[in-house]
């Protein structure tokens, strides 16, 4: 079975127009130099008819399929079409049975696209590896996510990845220029103009988007209603109709959700309250979950800022509060409140390191006896045992300090915590420098 139903030779004119004007030929694609330029791996692989199992990593409309099409109209191989949420094993016993006898029989190479492979779970990916291993199938698998944690690792080691970026403007904007030339795909025969500022603004909108953009630029061509002379004037009002709304590459479950949350948490810990608002943009726009966004601010209060300034974890709790009581998209106000005033506040990890440090001396050293002047001397017997004799209250004291040893006899001197010099914890050095140096009462 042929991957598409038409080859170089009988290129399709019916359909939507992205589908009309996806590339027949390596010459043909627009963008992805990197892997298809001249002398590129992926380029000389294609054109020798060469093929190894390879894996199309990249966000939509970056031309996944569109490599699986050149190559299916290129290769000498039968090439086969799987698409993960519509088939299953027995789909690909099936595709594996007929690869057998073609090869059996005719010496002949079966190449197997699998669209979407992510969508594939473990066993499913599993009834792939030795016909993959054994060479009966070249597999080609397409993804949307990070192949590192959604395809097997046999799998992974088995196959080349090559990875596609989204399109810049500049392709986008010479895909929709051989669009609106081409008379036998395109939309050349319908005289169409399209003014300047129209023209950017679905480039723009489109967001890297090939697909996109081409849907968009239809709907604006088969919408609009010719002139006296018959012509089809494609204005910006009738762009922004056409695509009313960026469509942001934002999978609340794939890389985009990981990669924004990364940069937005990076940008606060980095003390720019610019790039912080931005990503806090995009995950709103893109409708990210709020709670998901307060509980990360609400961590980086105490992770990356802490004793620097304590007010800080409060903040974060009035947002993460305000997105229960008040809701979106009002509560994107107090997220912002609380983005900007975690970007702007000093930093300080000490008390993380110092939890930590705790955490690993627990773990790894003996325990140690509970000093018996700070042990519980409330129940019957305990101050016979010598349970809290000796203990010093501190509000005795002048300054409501006085120097007694709280950690076990082999810890001491341990120090776990060790405040920066940063705002509040500048504060906390000087008290703590005090107490040991200076104030130290009897």
């Amino acid at each position: 079975m042929d991957l598409f139903s038409y080859t170089q030779d009988n290129q399709p004119t019916q359909g939507p127009l992205a589908y009309r004007m996806r590339p027949q030929t390596l010459d043909e694609v627009t963008g992805q130099d990197h892997i298809l330029g001249p002398g590129k791996l992926l380029r000389r692989s294609i054109e020798a008819d060469q093929l190894s199992p390879m894996i199309f990593y990249g966000p939509p409309g970056t031309g996944k399929t569109t490599l699986a099409k050149v190559i299916a109209n290129t290769t000498e191989s039968t090439f086969e079409q799987l698409n993960a949420v519509t088939s299953g094993v027995a789909d690909i016993r099936q595709v594996i049975k007929e690869a057998k006898e073609r090869q059996d029989l005719y010496q002949m190479k079966t190449v197997l696209f699998i669209d979407e492979i992510h969508r594939f779970n473990k066993s499913q990916q599993d009834a792939l590896l030795p016909y993959v291993e054994d060479g009966v199938i070249i597999l080609i698998g397409a993804t949307t996510e990070s192949p590192m944690f959604e395809i097997n690792s046999a799998l992974l080691s088995r196959s080349r990845i090559f990875k596609l970026e989204p399109l810049t403007n500049n392709h986008i904007k010479a895909i929709l220029q051989r669009a609106l030339t081409d008379e036998t795909r395109g939309l050349g025969s319908m005289n169409i103009h399209v003014n300047d500022d129209a023209l950017a603004h679905l480039i723009h909108t489109a967001d890297g988007d090939a697909r996109n953009a081409l849907n968009a630029l239809e709907l604006a061509a088969l919408t609009t209603p010719p002139d006296e002379e018959g012509s089809i004037n494609i204005t910006l009002a009738v762009a922004e109709e056409s695509i009313q709304q960026k469509v942001l590459q934002y999978d609340k479950d794939g890389d985009q959700h990981y990669d924004v949350i990364s940069a937005f948490i990076k940008s606060i810990r980095g003390s720019d309250p610019d790039a912080a608002l931005y990503w806090l943009a995009r995950m709103i726009y893109a409708g990210e979950d709020p709670r998901f966004i307060a509980r990360r601010l609400y961590v980086h209060a105490a992770e990356d800022i802490g004793m620097a300034d304590p007010r800080a974890l409060q903040m974060a709790y009035a947002a993460a509060y305000a997105v229960d009581f008040v809701g979106m998209p009002e509560a994107r106000i107090p997220l912002a409140q609380a983005t900007v005033y975690l970007a702007t506040a000093p930093k300080s990890n000490a008390v993380i390191k110092g939890i930590d440090d705790a955490l690993r001396s627990v773990e790894k050293e003996q325990s140690g006896q509970v000093p018996k002047h700070l042990r519980d001397a409330h129940y019957k017997g305990a101050k016979d045992l010598g349970h809290g004799v000796g203990y010093l209250y501190p509000h005795s004291f002048e300054g409501h300090y006085v120097d007694q040893q709280y950690l076990p006899d082999h810890l001491i001197d341990k120090q776990f915590y060790a405040p920066s010099s940063n705002g509040y914890e500048r504060t906390i050095a000087e008290r703590l420098k005090y107490w040991k140096h200076d104030g130290q009462r009897s």
